[in-house]
């Protein structure tokens, strides 16, 4: 029995996780990651318990109980009609408290849920906590979750006693009515003492049945409301990135078109982050995307990769729109490298083939850590290559490295560094910009390169630099161009000299 049940555990979580894996970026922006933790957890474990236990025991009990109530009225209908409606007066008390039940646990996995969140948010951001001295502040937020849990637990506590004390007055109201009933049915004759001692053991036997049947039922629909919101992700269909088959070339150019190109989220229509954006990037051409922040810039990349969809206009990959094309096929081809790199808490060299389709040998590792700088820093650590990976371990800058290792390693035919090489240091930065552009510019792999810097020191060497504001192209052209035309592009280049100066 232990081991169905863990069985079932094993496959519930199974099916969550591959379902939650299969859903767009934008399902996570609305979920918390506390909340589909505890899903895994808790609640598919408080499901399993009930399938491989509560129904089983509801089963038995109600066909223990029917048997037994059949029994009855063939020994006395007047004495059964009577213990039926007493049974039915129980079993519409169960309801009542099983339905209660199913919305209390409900809100105890919600509020569990909070208050894990809570509880990651705060551990994840530990030093944050320590600097700014909010200790209590953390657990006031914590607690107050824990509080609402209590006030849940209590009226659960007092609905259970209601629930009991119903069934102590029905039960003995059971016996009164055999006796009474009984002693005048044997007095009329009707029954005989025997009937009455076998009618009251009968009787017992089925309420108590119906008592085992409203106990076990009550904690099925409390895993029921528990694990509503768990059956809810499960029916989740995947997205129709992972079923649709999309093309796949002989060949990819690199050619990136926006084509009249408009974005909102979902969860703020009325806000336009990208409109009626048209940029034109050739094959092997290196283009750099500046502004202020929360021009757009990183939207463009998020909708190239196809993390979100465009609400208006498409995105055409050498002259296919992105939606015809096999998603795990371009993304094969495409080097990402973000401006907060998240390494997966596994060795280095795992962290720089990842993801990487062909057969990676580790020379190969070696190689591309070696262009990207890290060779050094990572041979001084205690294991090399095999260390794991830990946030308190690695520098912001070390960490990047290692993202454009794993880049480069991929030998993408196209290349985005989203504020790539923010965290290094000056001389570092100098040497990767090298690499990159020896990188871009070799013939037999030449890559089309799409940067977004805030440093217009690391973008002043692209083929052509696009300036954004408000969700708007407004400027476009070479670095010296820019600075001749006064524009917002001339403005920034200024204010980081005059910074340096």
């Amino acid at each position: 029995m232990c081991y169905i049940w863990n069985m079932q555990v094993k496959r519930m979580r199974e099916t969550l996780y591959s379902a939650l894996l299969l859903q767009d970026i934008s399902f996570f922006d609305s979920e918390t990651v506390g909340d589909l933790t505890s899903r895994l957890g808790s609640d598919c474990q408080q499901v399993s318990r009930v399938i491989g236990n509560d129904l089983n025991l509801i089963l038995r009990n109600v066909l223990q109980g029917a048997g037994a109530l059949i029994y009855l009225i063939v020994l006395s209908w007047p004495l059964g009609l009577c213990t039926l409606l007493i049974c039915t007066t129980l079993a519409g008390v169960m309801l009542i408290y099983g339905l209660y039940q199913k919305k209390a646990a409900k809100l105890t996995q919600e509020f569990t849920a909070s208050a894990n969140e809570v509880a990651q948010e705060t551990f994840s951001l530990m030093r944050t906590v320590r600097v700014y001295g909010t200790e209590k502040q953390e657990f006031a937020r914590y607690n107050q979750w824990l509080g609402r849990l209590a006030d849940i637990s209590l009226r659960q506590s007092a609905a259970y006693g209601f629930w009991n004390l119903s069934f102590n007055t029905l039960y003995h109201s059971t016996q009164i009515i055999a006796v009474l009933v009984g002693g005048m049915s044997i007095l009329t004759g009707n029954i005989t003492a025997e009937q009455l001692t076998k009618f009251i053991l009968y009787s017992e036997w089925l309420i108590y049945s119906t008592w085992w049947v409203g106990d076990n039922l009550s904690s099925l629909m409390q895993s029921v409301g528990a694990s509503e919101k768990v059956f809810q992700l499960m029916d989740l269909m995947p997205s129709n990135q992972f079923i649709s088959k999309g093309k796949k070339l002989q060949k990819l150019m690199g050619r990136i078109d926006f084509v009249n190109v408009s974005f909102h989220y979902s969860s703020r229509p009325t806000v336009p982050i990208l409109q009626n954006v048209s940029i034109a990037v050739a094959p092997g051409e290196v283009v750099a995307l500046v502004g202020l922040s929360g021009s757009g810039k990183s939207t463009l990349v998020n909708l190239l990769l196809r993390l979100y969809e465009p609400t208006k206009g498409q995105v055409l990959i050498d002259g296919f729109p992105l939606k015809e094309l096999d998603i795990k096929w371009l993304r094969e081809r495409i080097g990402y490298v973000g401006q907060e790199p998240k390494l997966f808490r596994m060795d280095i060299s795992s962290n720089i083939k990842y993801g990487c389709t062909r057969d990676i040998k580790q020379e190969d590792i070696e190689w591309a850590a070696k262009q990207a700088y890290a060779h050094d820093f990572i041979s001084s650590l205690p294991n090399g290559y095999e260390t794991l990976v830990d946030d308190d371990l690695l520098s912001g800058g070390q960490k990047q490295r290692i993202a454009i290792a794993r880049a480069i390693l991929r030998d993408p035919d196209i290349l985005i560094l989203d504020e790539a090489t923010s965290a290094l240091d000056a001389e570092s930065e100098h040497n990767v910009k090298g690499v990159l552009r020896a990188l871009r510019s070799d013939i037999m792999t030449k890559r089309t390169v799409l940067v977004i810097a805030h440093r217009l020191s690391t973008i002043q060497a692209a083929d052509r630099i696009v300036v954004m504001g408000g969700g708007r192209v407004i400027e476009m052209g070479s670095h010296r161009d820019l600075l001749q035309e006064e524009g917002l592009y001339a403005r920034l280049a200024r204010r980081q000299a005059d910074a340096v100066a």
